[in-house]
Formats: structure tokens, sequence, C-alpha cells
């Protein structure tokens, strides 16, 4: 009897092998067809030999490709803790970003990017100042990353401070540095901070003039980017859309 419901064990276990193996080679296959490759899941960091394949105009390729994922639902799987563990003996950061505080426009996420693959500075109404413009020149000429990205927002909270004259302590001075940007924006409608479509022709002037800012005050970036080594370009996201407008100013 015992070798009687052995045999009949046998096919079982033969059977649902069998299964596992084709189930799992049927997701491998939906992952692919639908953009997403399996070796993203288990994507590790950026290592330097990749990166020294890329040029500037590549990098501004991947982010625009990673912001089309998110923007379209169809992120790639990360694993994040293989990423940890692949960049904690050193990293290789591509890009140095400079973005806006606000909780709605993490660049990582909205980028689709890994732990490891860009140094990203995060102050209210992305303004350079000296020490945001010591980590561009640590992230570019010391650790060599090929881009610097300047990105605003729609909807930008810092922006309608400084467009109404808000004062609150430290924020007051912060405030200041934004204003010129609400002087030099050209616009031929209600020039309020209750105009969204004025608040964010600021904001993306507000762009313009901080990447100007960064080749007047920063030598060291202005000679790199001179020279072909690195590139600065300026963003606009759109916090509604999930869409970010790339432009080379």
């Amino acid at each position: 009897m015992s070798i009687h419901r052995e045999n009949c064990r046998c096919p079982d276990v033969a059977h649902r092998r069998r299964f596992l193996g084709t189930s799992l080679a049927a997701a491998a296959t939906a992952l692919a067809g639908i953009g997403v490759p399996v070796e993203s899941a288990r994507a590790a960091a950026m290592t330097a030999a990749k990166r020294e394949k890329l040029s500037p105009d590549d990098i501004l390729a991947l982010m625009k490709k990673g912001n089309r994922r998110f923007s379209t639902g169809q992120r790639q799987e990360h694993n994040y803790l293989a990423q940890q563990r692949a960049s904690a003996a050193g990293q290789h950061p591509f890009a140095v970003l400079l973005s806006c505080i606000d909780s709605r426009a993490p660049a990582e996420t909205i980028m689709d990017l890994r732990i490891g693959d860009v140094f990203n500075t995060r102050l209210a109404g992305n303004i350079e100042n000296a020490d945001v413009l010591g980590g561009m020149e640590f992230g570019c000429k010391l650790m060599g990353a090929k881009v610097i990205l300047v990105m605003g927002h729609t909807s930008c909270g810092a922006i309608k401070g400084a467009i109404d004259h808000a004062e609150l302590g430290n924020l007051t001075g912060l405030l200041d540095k934004i204003k010129p940007a609400v002087a030099a924006t050209e616009y031929s409608g209600e020039r309020t901070s209750k105009n969204y479509g004025f608040v964010d022709a600021v904001a993306r002037k507000n762009v313009e003039l901080t990447i100007d800012g960064i080749r007047k005050n920063s030598p060291v970036l202005a000679g790199m980017e001179a020279s072909g080594a690195i590139k600065v370009a300026g963003a606009m996201y759109n916090i509604g859309t999930g869409v970010i407008d790339f432009f080379h100013a």
C-alpha cells in the first residue's frame, strides 16, 4: 500500500514542477512584453564603467525616459535593497540635481531613478548659493557627474511667496533671491500669486536665472561646461500631469 501511495504522488510532484517552471517563464515573458526587463527588478547601482560610456546627452535621455515611464504608470520594479548594497562601497552618480523641497516633486521617483544615480540638492525655490555650488563642484569635478539639472515645478509655494513679498524669519531672505525672477518674467496677464499661469512662468524664469547664476558664480563648473565635460540644463515638473518639460538654457 505504501508503494502504491508513493507511485501516485510522483506524477503530481512532476506536474507541479513543470507548472512552476512554465509559470516563471510566462512571468518573465510578460515583464519583457510590457517593457520591463527582468534584470531591472534586481538592478544594482550605477558603476564607473557604465557612467564612462554615457555622454551628458545620454544621461538627459535616461532621465526623460524615466519620467515617461513614471507619468504613464510603467515604472520599473526596483530592488532598493540590492541597490543599497551595491552602492555601499562607493558611488558613481551621473548627475547633480537642484530641485525644490516640495513633497510632491521627489526627483528620483518622478524620473524613475535608482539609489546611487544622482546627487540631489533640495531647497525651497531651487535657488543657487555658495553652498549649493560647492556641492555641485564636488559632484562634477571630484565625483564625475556629467549633468547639472535645475528643476522647478508648477504651483510652487516659494514662487507664490516671492510674488506676495511674504516675510517669515529666514524665509524672507530666501524669497528675496527669487524676486529677480518675478521682475524679469514677461507676462501680459494678472501678475499675482492667484494666477497660476503667472506663477508657473515665474518658476520657469527662476530656473533660467538659477542656471545663469551657476555659470556666473562657479568658474569651475563654467569651465567644465565650456569643455563639454558637463551639460547644465533646466526642467519644469508639472505636478498635475506628472510630466517633466526638459529644456536647455
